[in-house]
């Protein structure tokens, strides 16, 4: 349920409203907007009299929300959310932003010549795989702990925050110096890891499911929120369907779908969405068109020798001119990155 408040509304007739909610058992969200102030009713609403709040003097209106989403919920938040990484990287409306490396760390000369080479380029965060799930138990696994102490090298080394991801709730504690955590497409619904990431304060850059749609998706976002942790940052990286010639299909109508259903920034992904280097730079320039937050970029120095997923990774040379691409496209969009 959401409550939009009149302009006259005193901060004494919010709180006592407040107040009277929680004394029924409800959460609220309080939302100040540019054009309007909202107030978010989450639990069991199915008691209360809309018409009774509908007759305060403080309240515009009320409308219920029928999808089982709530705190993503643009209804429940009108405005874009901005997620602040450090005082220097924003990711949101207004905001574009990089995130590029290679898809696994694998030595600390590798890892700190690639951050130094996308920095140089305009990247604004460095992406990399200390834990690597893998389809066949047989190929490389990632570094693991060593690979997040490279990630941190590479962090000092450049100043660049970095992004990472999570395979397990054990891993948690060796995550306490990465900016940003991933939860990666097979762990979307990984309900156990969500929560507790709901529990941490740090952003969390949540990809979507294989084959999961878009209410799945949002509701893998609704139990990090639910926790807590509002900072969450979407991502699509393809999708499972029945063509066989990309590794995943890129789901471009994602964008402007999900700004309308939600407030949380969405980034794309190209490389995983079609496992070919030369497919990137096309559909990067896709996603900035259609409004996309930013962009994540697998790049490796010598793709062809990369021990994880080279087929679609740039190296540090096209990355120079896909960057240089997307900052005239970001700077016609009135963007900043």
């Amino acid at each position: 349920m959401v409550i939009v408040l009149k302009q006259i509304a005193t901060e004494k007739n919010i709180k006592a409203l407040i107040s009277e909610l929680q004394a029924r058992g409800l959460s609220t969200n309080y939302s100040e907007g540019t054009s309007q102030t909202v107030l978010g009713i989450i639990g069991d609403t199915t008691k209360i009299d809309a018409d009774d709040l509908q007759r305060l003097s403080s309240v515009e209106s009320v409308k219920r929300i029928s999808e089982p989403y709530k705190t993503v919920n643009r209804k429940m938040h009108p405005d874009d959310s901005i997620i602040k990484i450090n005082d220097n990287v924003k990711i949101g409306e207004g905001f574009f932003n990089v995130i590029a490396g290679p898809c696994s760390v694998e030595s600390e000369d590798q890892i700190i010549e690639v951050a130094q080479r996308v920095k140089k380029a305009g990247a604004t965060l460095l992406r990399g795989g200390a834990f690597k799930p893998r389809t066949s138990p047989y190929a490389f696994q990632g570094l693991e702990a060593e690979g997040l102490d490279l990630l941190l090298k590479a962090k000092k080394a450049t100043g660049l925050p970095i992004v990472t991801e999570i395979m397990n709730l054990i891993h948690l504690d060796l995550f306490a110096d990465v900016d940003v955590i991933q939860v990666g497409a097979r762990n979307m619904q990984n309900f156990d890891l969500l929560k507790v990431l709901g529990k941490c304060d740090k952003p969390i850059l949540l990809k979507r499911g294989l084959a999961n749609t878009f209410e799945e998706w949002l509701m893998s976002a609704e139990y990090i929120m639910a926790g807590g942790n509002h900072n969450v940052i979407l991502c699509e990286r393809g999708i499972r369907t029945f063509e066989t010639f990309t590794r995943n299909t890129l789901d471009i109508s994602a964008v402007p779908v999900l700004k309308k259903l939600t407030h949380l920034p969405i980034i794309v992904d190209p490389s995983h969405a079609t496992g070919m280097r030369w497919l990137v730079e096309p559909l990067a320039k896709t996603a900035v068109a259609v409004g996309a937050d930013g962009l994540m970029i697998e790049v490796h120095n010598d793709p062809s020798k990369a021990l994880c997923d080279g087929a679609q990774s740039l190296d540090p040379d096209q990355f120079d001119v896909l960057m240089s691409d997307v900052k005239r496209r970001v700077q016609f969009e009135g963007k900043i990155l």
